[in-house]
This record gives structure tokens, C-alpha cells and sequence, in this order.
């Protein structure tokens, strides 16, 4: 079941997104926030980028 749920994740692609404030006396010290896509590359829909990434 949960290689059934990641296949269909991969194969539509799936936002991410989140904010983690951490505080002391109701004052941000520290913002960190997270937004991903996830989603599989084919022939179909190439990476786009043509040297294969950046890393």
C-alpha cells in the first residue's frame, strides 16, 4: 500500500509547504519556511535542465 500511495505521488506530484517560527516571550527569533515540489521526471515531461541538474 505505501508503494502504491508514493507511485501515485510521484506520478502527479505533490506540493509542500510549512513555517516554523520559534519564539521566546512572544518574540520571532528564527523563521524557517519549506516549499517543494515533488514529482517524477519522463521522457514526457523532461527535467529542465539540460545538463542533467544542478548538482
Amino acid at each position: 500500500m505505501g508503494l502504491d500511495l508514493l507511485d501515485r505521488v510521484l506520478a502527479t506530484g505533490v506540493v509542500v509547504s510549512g513555517d516554523l517560527v520559534i519564539a521566546i516571550a512572544d518574540v520571532p527569533l528564527v523563521r524557517v519556511s519549506l516549499h517543494a515540489l515533488l514529482s517524477s521526471v519522463s521522457e514526457r515531461v523532461p527535467a529542465p535542465w539540460a545538463d542533467g541538474g544542478p548538482l
